[in-house]
């Protein structure tokens, strides 16, 4: 991967709508489906900062079938009246299907496939992920039985194979396509990458010529220029973008703004991020309840804080706080002396070198 420092207007590529089924997105920058991290909270706050589209968690849909609670609060879609997707994974076709009939009867618009997990538990403990793709038939009965089931458009998300002897997403994605499969999203890595290396931009490409539907480039897109550099390299009709938005959840809309020629929207100051800051983790108290709430935030209060003077400090104690109070307490203790004393909140540096040892587990 090659990565432009800049990237001019008269060199920027620009996105144009695209159709999923009768479904249009007018810029398609799509928030990743990420385990742990893109509840309906976060999803709702990416809309709520003029996300053109955001995707559900990753949902097993054995859990799904059960009618699991928890599995169906998770398949909440964020009530913002724009495209809703909502990410199924399993092995089996029937199950796969009657939970994609649940997805929509909860309000999904598109039900996605997920043939990328590389985890061990879904790839290689349940067979399904990104084991999928070392199955091109059974990965065709599952496309083809959850496409007959819904109504409306399902789209595919997967990696560039197994492994580099077996780079075969052009392929599935052909498939894919002929069993009616609306879209595909491709992460440029291998499942056993992992979430190690670097996201190949370029192989998207191949995936790109073999079908005729849109196609999503995925992986190690950070910032509005490695959207567009992405782009040039893949050829692909729009970006998805995951663990760039770790604290930033405004870069959705700041990208689509770069891609389409929309006026440039700049990162937040720090003031607006306190505010976002909030609204987020009083949200996450809220759905999730407080004492869970309280737990599940840690991680993105520690990522919001990421690169501004104090930042250690602040997460170590935010770490133990055990309530609201507490929390919200170092919260205004961390972030107001900053705002008073006008700190830049760009941390463009160290986002370019996603050099986060706590990001990559759940990159995208």
């Amino acid at each position: 991967m090659s990565i432009a420092p800049t990237s001019s207007p008269a060199t920027t590529p620009r996105l144009r709508p695209i159709m999923v089924g009768p479904i249009r997105i007018d810029a398609p920058v799509i928030l990743a489906p990420m385990s742990g991290v893109t509840d309906l909270p976060f999803r709702r706050l990416c809309r709520e900062l003029q996300a053109p589209m955001v995707v559900s968690e990753m949902i097993a849909s054995q859990a799904m079938v059960r009618e699991n609670r928890q599995t169906l609060k998770m398949a909440e879609v964020d009530g913002f009246g724009g495209p809703t997707s909502v990410q199924l994974a399993g092995c089996d076709p029937a199950v796969m299907a009657e939970a994609a009939k649940l997805a929509v009867d909860h309000g999904a618009a598109i039900v996605d496939i997920n043939f990328g997990c590389p985890v061990k538990k879904v790839a290689i403990g349940q067979q399904a992920g990104s084991a999928l793709m070392r199955d091109e038939i059974g990965a065709a009965r599952i496309l083809e039985a959850v496409v007959k089931a819904v109504p409306g458009p399902v789209t595919l998300k997967m990696r560039m194979g197994w492994d580099h002897n077996s780079l075969n997403a052009p392929r599935l994605a052909k498939i894919a396509e002929e069993c009616g499969i609306r879209l595909v999203t491709v992460h440029g890595r291998t499942r056993q990458m992992l979430y190690t290396g670097t996201a190949d931009w370029a192989f998207v490409a191949k995936v790109k010529q073999a079908v005729s539907i849109p196609v999503i480039v995925n992986g190690d897109i950070l910032t509005p220029e490695h959207a567009a550099e992405a782009l040039r390299q893949s050829g692909a009709d729009g970006v998805m973008i995951g663990r760039g938005c770790y604290g930033r959840p405004w870069l959705l809309a700041r990208t689509a703004a770069h891609l389409t020629g929309a006026a440039p929207l700049p990162e937040p100051d720090l003031a607006a991020q306190y505010d976002i800051v909030l609204r987020h983790y009083r949200a996450m108290l809220e759905h999730h309840g407080s004492h869970p709430g309280v737990r599940l935030a840690r991680k993105h209060l520690a990522w919001y804080s990421k690169g501004l003077p104090g930042s250690a400090e602040f997460r170590v104690k935010v770490n133990q706080a055990e309530t609201q109070a507490a929390a919200e307490a170092l919260l205004a203790e961390f972030y107001l002396p900053l705002i008073e004393q006008g700190v830049e909140a760009v941390r463009d540096t160290y986002r370019e070198a996603g050099a986060e040892s706590g990001m990559d587990s759940l990159a995208a």
